[in-house]
């Protein structure tokens, strides 16, 4: 299962290795398309990568943060530093291998 994340735990969870971060809102129809994918690499990639959510209806602050303008984005972290940014829906190949090369 993704991690939900918020201000309080963003900084710890993202800080050591790789980390997929899904921002999103449940009332957006291409992210309900994105989440049973960002889901499955979870499972897939637990103990290599943290893969995570922020609900930026939830957490407006952290989405303003990285300056997202649309959802779903996706970034990718690599020792709390971004390294890259998705927008839209992305396929599982491609997160997989673009999360494979940061490790």
């Amino acid at each position: 299962m993704a991690v939900a994340l918020t201000k309080d735990n963003f900084a710890q969870s993202v800080e050591n290795g790789v980390a997929l971060v899904d921002f999103w809102a449940p009332w957006c129809g291409p992210c309900k398309m994105q989440l049973p994918i960002v889901e499955e690499l979870s499972t897939e990639l637990a103990g290599q990568a943290v893969i995570a959510k922020i609900n930026v209806d939830e957490e407006p602050e952290l989405a303003s943060q990285f300056g997202v303008m649309s959802i779903p984005t996706l970034i990718l972290f690599k020792d709390g530093q971004p390294v890259d940014k998705m927008v839209g829906v992305q396929s599982k190949d491609a997160l997989k291998s673009k999360i494979s090369g940061q490790m």
